[in-house]
């Protein structure tokens, strides 16, 4: 059996080190390309969601001087939270994951990231709020994700100069940014898919955060559905993680963004900048309008547009960029 070992980047602060992943039955590895077109596009991006998760496997973290093991858990996930107080540059930084099977093993290096100086940290959701995908028409969202490759899906209009902007927002080198994180309702099996967009675009590198990885073609219908409360629960870890940084918080009105991100600033009160919401159809939302009265009623500045290049103009009145 050949092994299939799929490291995230993770984060590190003064005290505790992150970094996840998981580990499933692999095959051939043509079969995820996500640079196909047409049917064997399509093929790829199900193959993804018929994943086969290896529980109680063990993994071995290895960064610096650290050596830490762990076992998978039933989902063929794994997370080390270390303490970890070592004196560590800001930037990314390698760190290496090896898993053993009988007399075979898997070696992988992944990403972990360090914050530069800074004063601000940005939370970006993806679907409808930097990539185009259609999330408020089902039936449109599933073709997109079938019929077009990561080469050709597209991004919002400026909205890749808004967020390099944020990014160097506050920082007086450009080897400097700002920290991002991508926090999603898509599933773990599109991670890869994300993170090449973003490269292919030219968006800030991430932390990515994903929901519970799905194992069926049953699952895959329902991918970036349902409950939502997971995006709250990894953005409160961040903010708590890194808890001197006031934050960005971008979404969209095609799901639940505002409500959640009125909820992050009612527990976080004192670490909310701004909040933006991408108007994803022809009219604003009334709901969506008055909960962004309240977070404004409650200090937090919002800006609710339907092009990006409202929302740059709106960074520069507040005195981000």
């Amino acid at each position: 059996m050949k092994l299939d070992l799929k490291l995230y980047r993770g984060y590190v602060n003064d005290e505790e080190l992150i970094v996840f992943g998981h580990l499933f039955q692999s095959w051939a590895p043509d079969k995820y390309s996500i640079e196909k077109k047409g049917l064997k596009h399509a093929y790829a991006i199900l193959h993804k969601f018929r994943i086969k998760p290896l529980e109680n496997y063990k993994i071995n973290l290895k960064f610096r001087d650290l050596e830490v093991t762990t076992k998978t858990l039933e989902d063929g996930y794994f997370r080390f939270t270390i303490p970890y107080d070592e004196e560590l540059e800001p930037g990314w930084h390698n760190y290496e994951v090896t898993c053993k099977f009988g007399q075979f093993g898997i070696v992988e290096r992944g990403e972990l990231l360090k914050p530069y100086p800074s004063k601000l940290g940005i939370i970006s959701d993806i679907d409808d709020t930097f990539l185009i995908s259609h999330s408020n028409n089902f039936f449109k969202k599933l073709y997109v994700m079938l019929s077009k490759n990561v080469n050709t899906r597209k991004v919002f209009d400026d909205v890749v100069r808004h967020y390099q902007e944020l990014s160097q927002a506050g920082q007086e080198s450009s080897k400097a940014t700002n920290s991002f994180f991508y926090v999603s309702s898509s599933e773990w099996n599109l991670y890869d898919f994300i993170a090449e967009f973003a490269v292919l675009h030219d968006l800030p590198k991430a932390v990515i955060k994903l929901k519970k990885i799905k194992t069926g073609l049953r699952d895959f219908v329902a991918t970036g559905r349902g409950n939502h409360d997971h995006k709250f629960i990894k953005i409160k870890d961040i903010l708590s993680f890194y808890p001197h940084l006031e934050y960005v918080l971008l979404g969209d009105d095609s799901q639940h963004d505002p409500f959640l991100y009125e909820r992050i600033i009612k527990t976080f009160p004192k670490n909310i900048r701004v909040v933006y919401i991408r108007q994803t159809g022809q009219k604003k939302k009334e709901k969506v309008v008055s909960v962004l009265r309240n977070m404004e009623s409650m200090g937090t500045a919002t800006c609710y547009f339907k092009k990006s290049d409202e929302a740059i103009q709106h960074s520069k009145e507040i005195g981000i960029i």
